[in-house]
């Protein structure tokens, strides 16, 4: 194993958007992250910091060449499972009916990527770190606490990410939570999945950051000053108090103030 994050275990999160300034003032107002815009070698993106650690990337939608794209992608916050080789877990996913969004890419001497999209149609990345593990802050105020696939297949995503990375669907122990699962890596939870049977038509599979945060109706309150949209308000639920937001560009995200650990 590299660094501190186990295969399967999300290490990482990053978020395209058109307008990367106003997404660094929006979420470094809401969390107290710091963050500016990169170097060109790197095309400007952005790793956010608490605390003086990285917390998450923020990058702006553009093409290979820096010309921005027609039509713009859609703003979504990216999860990336951690891998001791992203080329042969690439294999492994497309073997297991995966297609590939990105291919494996060397990023600098910090890790090798790639981006898939699984057969549900979640899109997801993979990490193979190098001097760069992922998150060096995670299950504080600002910082991200949990990874959730929303999917319209539960068992054939269990089966697909049990295939690619040593990651065990397990139905959820948690009362009140009946039919979620937990993907465990090495006995604990490292992440969730849930159907889309709530969810209202047209809402895409997707991969949700959740970040802790020490009063979800204030930040839910902060967001919406800050121009984001509430999915859904605060609401008490097994774990703790959460809600769903969309940042002023569209990008979801959750935050939750968790009763119980939502993570070990």
């Amino acid at each position: 194993m590299n660094g501190p994050y186990k295969p399967g275990t999300p290490c990482w999160i990053d978020l395209m958007v058109p307008d990367q300034q106003a997404a660094l003032d929006f979420y470094c107002d809401l969390f107290g992250w710091q963050g500016e815009i990169g170097p060109a070698e790197t095309g400007g993106y952005s790793v956010c910091h608490l605390k003086g650690k990285p917390v998450a990337g923020i990058m702006k939608a553009m093409n290979p060449d820096g010309s921005t794209p027609d039509p713009m992608p859609p703003t979504v916050w990216t999860t990336y499972l951690a891998t001791d080789s992203v080329d042969s877990t690439l294999k492994a996913a497309t073997d297991a009916g995966a297609s590939v969004m990105m291919d494996a890419t060397d990023i600098t001497d910090i890790g090798r990527m790639a981006v898939v999209k699984d057969p549900t149609g979640a899109v997801f990345g993979l990490w193979e770190p190098g001097t760069f593990y992922g998150a060096g802050i995670v299950n504080e105020h600002g910082a991200l606490i949990w990874n959730e696939l929303t999917t319209p297949d539960t068992d054939r995503a269990a089966a697909f990410y049990s295939a690619i990375l040593p990651i065990s669907p397990e139905a959820t122990t948690l009362e009140g939570a009946e039919g979620y699962t937990e993907f465990k890596v090495g006995g604990r939870g490292v992440a969730g999945m849930m159907d889309m049977s709530n969810l209202p038509p047209g809402v895409p599979p997707h991969w949700m950051p959740y970040f802790k945060v020490d009063d979800v109706d204030e930040i839910q309150a902060a967001a919406v000053r800050g121009g984001a949209t509430v999915l859904a308000p605060a609401f008490d639920m097994p774990a703790g108090r959460m809600a769903v937001l969309a940042d002023p560009q569209g990008g979801g995200f959750s935050v939750i103030k968790e009763k119980a650990a939502v993570t070990p």
